[in-house]
């Protein structure tokens, strides 16, 4: 007997987003995750849980629902990677860098 909670929403996909899906699956010019989120949404309308269609593709539960969520709000845009503003490093100011080392060896 099944243990746990069923999940209390339902992914459709409507032929054009399924294609998109099945196509980007099977891409090798797209980003990797970009083609595992696709799988793992096709996974879910065929019926298969979130828990066994996260641990297929090789994501965790909680990542799964945060592009389920995103897929739900924006459609398949939601499911490209946002630009990630706050790793930008800003250089060093002339004072702190790092002066080259003009020891000769030997």
């Amino acid at each position: 007997m099944a243990r746990g909670r069923k999940t209390s929403f339902t992914i459709r996909l409507n032929p054009a987003q399924r294609q998109a899906l099945l196509a980007w699956q099977g891409a090798t010019t797209i980003p990797a995750g970009l083609a595992r989120r696709a799988r793992l949404l096709l996974l879910l309308a065929d019926g298969m849980t979130v828990t066994d269609a996260a641990a297929t593709v090789g994501l965790s539960r909680r990542h799964a629902y945060k592009w389920i969520q995103q897929f739900m709000q924006e459609g398949l845009e939601g499911l490209h990677d946002k630009p990630r503003h706050d790793r930008w490093i800003e250089p060093l100011p002339p004072d702190l860098r790092e002066q080259p080392n003009n020891l000769e060896s030997g």
